[in-house]
């Protein structure tokens, strides 16, 4: 796997940055003592500015060229979640409704999503509760993130 093009501080522990040239193609959620790596492409510059701004204004709105890899239904999941604003969840139910598919399929859909925070899939929960995580289905620090995220959106869930 290609080395990240920044690792940027975040309230909840770091956020990993890939791209190329041309588009940002991964966000990753790192744990807090994993080593800091400043920006140095423009575009990694950029991910990381509006990364920033998200933090400090939870309803900013990410302006980023990027490159998703993943099947059409994966994608169609991407773009139904980006529908979804700062401060508003749906059900896995919900947003399968709207976009003419079945849950369990969003929620997997959910877990792949290459750019959490510019996808915002934290705003996609269970109808019980708070749901997994990129593949955490268990408490823990992806919980735990995603939790922090909400919250800083002004939504508390279970």
């Amino acid at each position: 796997m290609k080395p990240f093009d920044a690792v940027i501080d975040a309230p909840f522990g770091k956020v990993g940055i890939r791209a190329d040239e041309n588009a940002v193609r991964e966000i990753v959620y790192l744990p807090a003592d994993t080593s800091a790596l400043g920006p140095l492409k423009p575009l990694v510059l950029a991910a990381a500015t509006q990364i920033y701004r998200y933090f400090e204004d939870p309803s900013m709105r990410f302006d980023l060229q990027l490159s998703t890899r993943g099947t059409d239904h994966q994608k169609r999941v991407w773009r139904g979640i980006s529908g979804i604003e700062s401060g508003q969840v749906w059900t896995y139910g919900q947003l399968a409704r709207e976009i003419g598919s079945v849950a369990r399929v969003v929620g997997q859909a959910c877990s792949s999503n290459p750019l959490p925070i510019v996808i915002p899939c934290h705003r996609v929960v269970a109808s019980n509760g708070i749901g997994g995580f990129a593949h955490h289905p268990g408490d823990g620090f992806f919980r735990d993130v995603k939790r922090w995220l909400l919250a800083h959106e002004g939504v508390s869930i279970a």
